[in-house]
């Protein structure tokens, strides 16, 4: 969808509880970073625009509630998305385990869609740890990227791939 040469666009942050979801989205669409944590509640909402080589696109991003009790509902809330972030938490290797039916989870909601790995909480771990989150990615079949909502460390970069991923699905629905 495309609103006066700014292309809107929809995106989903998904992955278990408490692996830095909302932490990475509120780093970059508010600049700041919370020691203190809320879980998310079934969805929530932010609006933030991104300068890509191809134009300005105005991500919708939706941020999913990561708790198996909110499953249910998580199925409508991925329709109509471009790009997904599916994140874990790199200092709980458990959390990386459920990646494989997270992308699942995603793609069945809306399989016209681009798909990123996201390996968070770089700040706690040893830089080794890092190439085995890569694998995990690979074996996916997904792109990987590091971050630490604390630090910011390539939390704008996430989000820049989102919105240029984005318009490549919205350009292949045509």
């Amino acid at each position: 969808m495309t609103d006066q040469n700014i292309t809107v666009a929809k995106v989903v942050v998904a992955g278990d509880a408490a692996v830095g979801k909302t932490s990475l989205v509120r780093r970059y669409v508010e600049g700041k970073f919370s020691t203190s944590r809320v879980a998310t509640i079934g969805v929530d909402f932010y609006v933030h625009t991104v300068d890509t080589p191809q134009g300005k696109v105005k991500l919708s991003i939706w941020d999913m509630a990561g708790q198996k009790r909110f499953a249910f509902m998580r199925d409508r809330f991925y329709k109509g998305s471009c790009a997904a972030a599916i994140v874990f938490d790199l200092s709980r290797p458990e959390t990386a385990q459920s990646l494989p039916a997270w992308k699942q989870e995603v793609l069945a909601g809306e399989r016209a869609q681009h798909i990123l790995i996201v390996g968070n909480k770089s700040d706690l771990v040893p830089p080794e740890t890092h190439k085995w989150g890569a694998r995990v990615a690979s074996s996916l079949g997904g792109r990987y990227l590091v971050t630490s909502a604390l630090s910011g460390e390539g939390v704008a970069q996430l989000f820049w791939e989102l919105a240029v991923l984005a318009l490549d699905s919205l350009h292949k629905r045509g």
